[in-house]
C-alpha cells in the first residue's frame, strides 16, 4: 500500500490531542481540509503543442487567518502531499503565533523540462483557475520547491490583471521591486540556523564544536550552511540531486554556494581538495552533531531510521521524517527539532512581507532579520518548555502548543451556522 504523508499529520494530530485531553468534537474538524482544488491546466508549448498539466491548491484551515502555503513544480506532486503540507502550514503558523492559516498548492511538472516562456504561461493559467479562491484575506501563495520569486511575480501580476488594479499582498516571496521583503529569501534557512543554535545551547554543545551535514542544497539548505559556516560550525557532508560531497575537515561553503549560484551547476561537477564524493543515502547516515534534512519528505524513514548517526536533526524540509522513524529515534535519543518550527523562518517574513504591502511599508533587513530572531525565539521557547512538562519529544511539543491555539479559536468563532 502506498505511503499518505496525510496520515502523518492525522496520527500526529491525534497524538497531541490525547496529551491535551481534547474531546474528539474538539478537533475534528482540524482533521479534514476545508477545501481543495484541482484544476487541468492546458499550456501551448514552445513547438505549437499544447499539454495539459494536473494543478492543486488546498485550504487546509482559515480559522485563525487567509490560508498560507506555497506553490511546489514537481514531477511527484499529488494531492496528498498536497494535503499534507497544507495541514503543516496550519499548524507551522499556530506554532509561530502569526494570524494565517494553511494552504499549499502545486502542479505536477519537472520544470527543468520547461522553458522560461512555457513555465510563465504554465504559472498565469494556474494562477487564473486558482483566482477565485486567492487573494490577500483569503490565500496568500508562495515559493516552494520548483518555483522561486520570478515565479510569484508572474502570480502577483496574473491576479493584478485580473482584478484591475496592482496587488502585491497576493504573494510573498517576491522580487523587491514588486513588493517583495528584505531578508524573504534568506529566512527559511537563517530560522533553520537560529533552531541549531538554540537546541545546542540548551544542549550545552558549543556551536563552533558542531559538525554539520546538509542534504538538499537548494535555497534552504545552502542558506542554512552558509550562515552555520559563519557561526563557527563545521559542514563537512552536502548534497542535491546528483549526490553529496564529504570532508572530515570541514567543506568551503562559500565556495559551494556561489559554485552552486550559477543556473543548472549541480555537486556533481564541484571539487576541492580532500573532497570526496558519497550518496544522498550516504548523507543521512553521517556522523555528525547535526543533521539537516532540507530536501523532499519521507527521506528519514523506518528503513534507514536505524542508521542515522546524528544527535540533532533539525529538519528544514517539511515533513522529512516519517511516524515510524520518529519512534525509532526517540529510542535512540536523537533530538529532532520539528518542520512546523524548524523552518516556520519563512512564513514568518511572508508575514512581515504581506503586513508591508497591507501598509504599503518597506522595513530594513536589519530590521526583519532582528523581528524573525525574535519571533523565532518565542516560538523555540514554548515548545521546548512544553516539551519538558510534558516529557515528550519537540515535535509533540509543537503539535501541543499549535493544536491548543487552533482550538481555542474554533472555539471562540464556533461552527456557523
Amino acid at each position: 500500500m502506498a505511503y499518505n504523508p496525510y496520515d502523518n499529520v492525522l496520527a500526529t494530530v491525534e497524538k497531541a490531542a490525547k496529551i491535551l485531553g481534547l474531546a474528539p468534537t474538539d478537533y475534528e474538524a482540524v482533521k479534514y481540509p476545508e477545501r481543495e482544488l484541482r484544476v487541468s491546466v492546458p499550456v501551448r508549448m514552445d513547438d505549437g503543442s499544447v499539454r495539459v498539466f494536473q494543478g492543486f491548491r488546498v485550504q487546509h484551515s482559515t480559522v485563525r487567518g487567509p490560508a498560507k502555503g506555497g506553490i511546489r513544480y514537481h514531477q511527484n506532486v499529488n494531492i496528498d502531499e498536497v494535503k499534507a503540507l497544507a495541514a503543516w502550514m496550519t499548524f507551522k503558523c499556530a506554532v509561530a503565533d502569526i494570524p494565517y492559516g494553511g494552504g499549499k498548492g502545486g502542479i505536477e511538472v519537472d520544470p527543468s523540462t520547461l522553458s522560461l516562456g512555457e513555465l510563465q504561461r504554465l504559472t498565469r493559467r494556474f494562477t487564473t483557475m486558482i483566482a477565485p479562491i486567492i487573494g490577500p484575506e483569503r490565500d496568500i501563495p508562495a515559493p516552494d520547491v520548483g518555483t522561486n520569486a520570478e515565479v510569484m511575480g508572474w502570480v502577483m501580476d496574473t491576479y493584478s490583471m485580473l482584478n484591475g488594479h496592482s496587488t502585491p499582498a497576493v504573494v510573498t516571496g517576491k522580487p523587491l521591486q514588486l513588493g517583495g521583503s528584505l531578508g524573504r529569501a534568506e529566512a527559511t534557512g537563517r530560522g533553520v540556523m537560529l533552531n541549531t543554535v538554540y537546541i545546542c545551547e540548551k544542549l550545552g554543545v558549543a556551536i563552533e564544536n558542531v559538525t554539520v551535514a546538509v542534504q538538499g542544497m537548494g535555497n534552504v539548505g545552502s542558506i542554512s550552511a552558509r550562515l552555520l559556516y559563519e557561526k563557527g560550525a563545521k559542514v563537512v557532508a552536502v548534497s542535491d540531486v546528483s549526490g553529496g560531497i564529504y570532508k572530515e575537515t570541514g567543506l568551503n561553503i562559500p565556495a559551494i554556494c556561489d559554485y552552486l549560484s550559477t543556473r543548472g551547476n549541480l555537486l556533481s561537477g564541484y571539487n576541492e581538495d580532500g573532497m570526496t564524493r558519497i550518496s544522498n543515502a550516504e548523507i543521512l547516515e553521517s556522523d555528525v552533531t547535526v543533521l539537516i534534512p532540507a530536501a523532499l519528505e519521507n527521506q528519514i524513514n523506518a528503513q534507514n531510521a536505524d542508521r542515522i548517526r546524528a544527535k540533532i536533526i533539525v529538519e528544514g524540509a517539511n515533513g522529512p521524517t516519517t511516524v515510524e522513524a520518529d519512534d525509532i529515534l526517540e529510542k535512540k535519543g536523537v533530538v529532532i527539532v520539528p518542520d512546523i518550527l524548524a523552518n516556520s523562518g519563512g512564513v514568518i517574513v511572508s508575514y512581515f512581507e504581506w503586513v508591508q504591502n497591507l501598509q504599503a511599508l518597506e522595513w530594513d533587513e536589519k530590521d526583519v532579520n532582528e523581528k524573525l530572531a525574535r519571533k523565532m525565539e518565542k516560538a523555540f521557547g514554548g515548545v521546548y518548555d512544553i516539551a519538558e512538562e510534558k516529557n515528550v519529544t519537540l515535535r509533540t511539543g509543537a503539535y501541543l502548543i499549535a493544536l491548543r491555539r487552533i482550538v481555542d479559536t474554533l472555539r471562540y468563532r464556533g461552527i456557523w451556522p
